[in-house]
């Protein structure tokens, strides 16, 4: 497979609201999608504080937004941080936002009343002390119900020999960034996470690697039992064993994904399924947001996803959700779905970074 590719670069200025695709979304009978908020480049991965505020990090635009709800249902987007050097990672813990950025990890402290003037934040870059190398190293972040903050280290390099304690890992934190824990090793570049609401599992979605080919290798879905486990990267995905990988090694060696999501959909935030809203079947289910390939010579992905799980945690399927963004017959995307974040009222929000929406999917029989 010829390297002749480039990525696609999410559009930087505001999208009129006519112009989204909305139209184009196709849905399961008796789900409905609107837009929930507009206006805001590049948005991507979300976080919802206690009054109800939506967060929304981003990537090269360096912005986090915030969205709240007008007395009317509508709702009003402001920048509430600008210059950061792609805070894609955020999460709101105890009414505290926390913003990670490529070089550093901020807190503002009770956020929502203070959405105007957010000042400056609390610098914890120090105290979390993650690499800083800009490849592969946007971050994802949650909170789990033991109160400690969850991200992603990536690996510096599309694959290469590196640290494995270091890199490639799912790491968790006290909210103050002491008592480090390496959750999961050898995850490449996991860009979502979620505890499960019922086993506390962590699970987490992954990036496989680029140019070894179409459809090689898949990007995964990890399932992560035990603190410490080695999930393979770069030796192994599932039982692949990469030829470009430094050394060779024994792929039984290595926990088994809990599910290939498709060669290079680029499958990023997940939650699961919490909501009363949806039918009971979805419930403790994963949603998956596929942003889409920008390596394949057959578009893949710009979707979302459901992996559906069994009473034993095991993936019985993945199947379409949210479809209707990926122009098969013309070989084009009107969209590309980052992440997905369950609302109280059990509606589903999903953002779209290529043109900076966040759509709201809701369920009436």
């Amino acid at each position: 497979m010829a390297g002749t590719l480039a990525p696609h670069a999410p559009r930087l200025t505001v999208t009129p609201p006519a112009q989204l695709p909305l139209a184009a979304i196709r849905l399961p009978q008796g789900f409905t999608a609107e837009v929930y908020a507009h206006g805001m480049p590049g948005a991507r991965m979300m976080a919802e504080g206690p009054n109800g505020t939506i967060f929304a990090g981003s990537r090269t635009i360096g912005r986090v937004y915030a969205i709240t709800r007008n007395p009317d249902g509508t709702t009003r987007t402001r920048t509430l941080l600008q210059g950061l050097n792609q805070p894609n990672g955020i999460a709101v813990l105890d009414g505290n936002l926390y913003v990670i950025a490529i070089n550093r990890v901020l807190r503002f402290d009770n956020i929502e009343q203070n959405l105007d003037n957010p000042g400056s934040g609390t610098d914890l870059t120090a105290a979390f002390a993650l690499p800083t190398e800009e490849h592969h190293g946007w971050k994802f972040l949650t909170t789990g119900p033991d109160g400690r903050l969850y991200t992603n280290v990536g690996v510096p390099c599309n694959i290469c020999d590196f640290n494995r304690d270091t890199h490639a890992l799912l790491v968790s934190f006290r909210p103050d960034g002491s008592d480090r824990r390496i959750e999961a090793r050898g995850v490449r570049n996991s860009v979502g996470m979620a505890l499960h609401p019922v086993t506390r599992e962590l699970w987490a979605t992954n990036n496989g690697r680029d140019w070894a080919g179409n459809d090689i290798p898949n990007d995964t879905l990890h399932r992560v039992r035990r603190s410490g486990e080695d999930h393979g990267f770069p030796f192994c995905v599932g039982d692949w064993a990469d030829p470009g990988a430094p050394s060779q090694r024994n792929c039984s060696e290595f926990v088994q994904p809990a599910a290939l999501l498709g060669p290079h959909v680029a499958a990023l935030g997940m939650r699961f399924y919490t909501g009363t809203m949806f039918p009971e079947a979805y419930r403790n289910q994963i949603f998956i947001a596929r942003r889409g390939s920008w390596n394949r010579e057959r578009l893949n992905g710009f979707d979302v996803v459901v992996a559906k799980l069994d009473a034993e945690g095991r993936v019985t399927a993945i199947e379409p959700f949210l479809e209707g963004l990926r122009d098969d017959a013309n070989q084009r995307f009107l969209g590309r779905p980052v992440d997905v974040h369950v609302m109280r009222d059990g509606s589903l929000l999903v953002a779209e970074e290529q043109f900076g929406a966040i759509y709201r999917i809701t369920y009436r029989q």
